[in-house]
């Protein structure tokens, strides 16, 4: 008995699929637009459509060049050289010349370079002698002393167990006598004499006046150009902030004024040695000549400054020059204080591209329609007639289960029936006790009997 609604259902689903399919080819459909006569609203809408157009047009179209295809990789190398002489004053009051091969140490390096500024010189031989005096644990009072199985960080060879004394005794002073002991220092096997940091070092005279000539090639692959930062016709030049920017020969004096502000720091520096970081950062636009596309430098001091007081100050290393003679085995050892410069390079170029124009356009289309959407927010939540507004901006529509409302049909045709079968026999109570002839049999022929979905009749027994 059902099956005549679902029928009925399944045809009206059929016949609303293709109507919405048909629709989807034949129908153009718009948003609901509501004019708001409001002086204050159309105010509000313009004044943050005008912020977004500038912030758009100005900032991210014109200043950070929306309409090019940028990128960041870039594929660089470094050469650096250095050219000055400087000179030593030795303590016999002679002067040693020092050259580039002097004071460049190694000769070359990956994008860095080390000038020597300060050193000290120890000449060694190898054989058997005493420890240094600066090393506490090697004073010794006996044989029984410089036996240990320990590593000492600071200890210059293998201690071979002997005590060895000097001509001086050392006078110790006790609770109640004074008396002499003799104190000596331990024998070690190794380079002898040991170095001494507490000799004076030799000062290199004239290294802030030494030139560094930065040579830099770089590519960005992405649009396949190559560039360097030296002009096609370079002359002999000295770089200047203003007079000549674009040369890029350095005094070491500029670069260690630019990296260091305090002037006993620099010193400090020269003595005890320093790191500075040297950048590049290349800007290119593309869409102009390529010969105007020129690096900016800066200068950035990487080590930490000495008033901080760390643990391990400046840059020094040591090396050795080794040689044999009469089959004695010979080294001069340097140790060696001075600036490392760190050479680090990036860049960025842009070059027109309708596709990336396109996308920003778009994206900036969308950002202004965000004053469209906080004015709704403000009209339909912050303003006084916002009841009225949302009446009119907002269409609401209720829909219910086609099963239940089909169901409530049902329901108020049986409760229509009910009625019409109540008065039937009212009707016919009425007939009988007025004892109406002839129509009576007619009128209780039929009788109507409500069901489920459908109207039945059916005769009384």
């Amino acid at each position: 008995m059902n099956s005549i609604p679902f029928s009925k259902n399944n045809a009206r689903i059929r016949r609303n699929a293709i109507n919405g399919l048909t629709g989807f080819f034949t129908e153009y459909e718009t948003s609901k637009a509501v004019l708001i006569h409001s002086v204050k609203y159309a105010g509000l809408l313009r004044i943050i459509q005008i912020i977004i157009l500038i912030y758009s047009v100005a900032y991210l179209l014109i200043y950070q060049k929306g309409y090019q295809k940028q990128s960041t990789a870039i594929i660089s190398s470094v050469t650096l050289k250095v050219k000055g002489i400087g000179y030593v004053r030795t303590p016999e009051n002679k002067t040693i010349i020092m050259d580039v091969a002097d004071y460049i140490i190694p000769a070359s390096e990956n994008n860095a370079i080390f000038v020597m500024t300060t050193f000290i010189e120890t000449d060694q031989r190898r054989s058997t002698c005493a420890e240094s005096s600066q090393l506490k644990q090697a004073k010794c009072r006996s044989n029984s002393d410089c036996v240990t199985e320990l590593f000492i960080a600071d200890m210059n060879g293998l201690w071979t167990g002997r005590c060895l004394f000097t001509s001086k005794p050392t006078v110790i002073i006790g609770a109640e006598n004074t008396t002499n002991s003799r104190t000596g220092l331990c024998e070690y096997e190794g380079w002898c004499p040991p170095e001494d940091d507490a000799v004076s070092p030799m000062f290199i005279r004239g290294a802030l006046d030494f030139r560094i000539f930065i040579k830099n090639f770089i590519e960005f692959p992405v649009f396949g150009v190559k560039h360097k930062n030296m002009v096609a016709d370079l002359k002999p030049c000295v770089f200047h902030p203003t007079d000549d920017k674009d040369c890029p020969i350095f005094p070491l004096d500029y670069i260690v004024n630019q990296a260091e502000n305090d002037s006993n720091e620099r010193d400090l520096m020269l003595q005890y040695g320093g790191v500075i970081g040297v950048k590049l950062n290349w800007i290119c636009n593309l869409d102009r000549n390529i010969k105007m596309c020129k690096p900016q430098y800066s200068f950035a001091r990487l080590d930490v400054p000495y008033r901080e007081k760390p643990f391990s100050v400046g840059f020094n290393f040591r090396y050795a020059s080794t040689w044999k003679h009469e089959r004695g085995q010979f080294r001069t050892l340097t140790k060696v204080y001075g600036l490392r410069f760190i050479i680090a390079t990036s860049g960025k170029a842009g070059k027109f591209d309708f596709i990336t124009l396109s996308l920003n356009i778009g994206s900036l289309v969308g950002i202004f329609g965000l004053a469209t959407f906080v004015c709704d927010i403000i009209i339909l939540n912050l303003s006084k007639k916002a009841d009225m507004y949302r009446m009119h901006m907002i269409e609401k529509i209720h829909v219910r289960n086609p099963y239940g409302n089909q169901q409530q049909a049902s329901d108020n045709s049986s409760e229509q029936n009910d009625e019409i079968h109540s008065n039937t026999n009212s009707n016919i109570k009425t007939e009988l006790e007025y004892g109406t002839p002839g129509n009576s049999i007619a009128s209780l022929e039929k009788v109507v009997t409500p069901r489920s979905n459908s109207l039945t009749i059916s005769p009384l027994s």
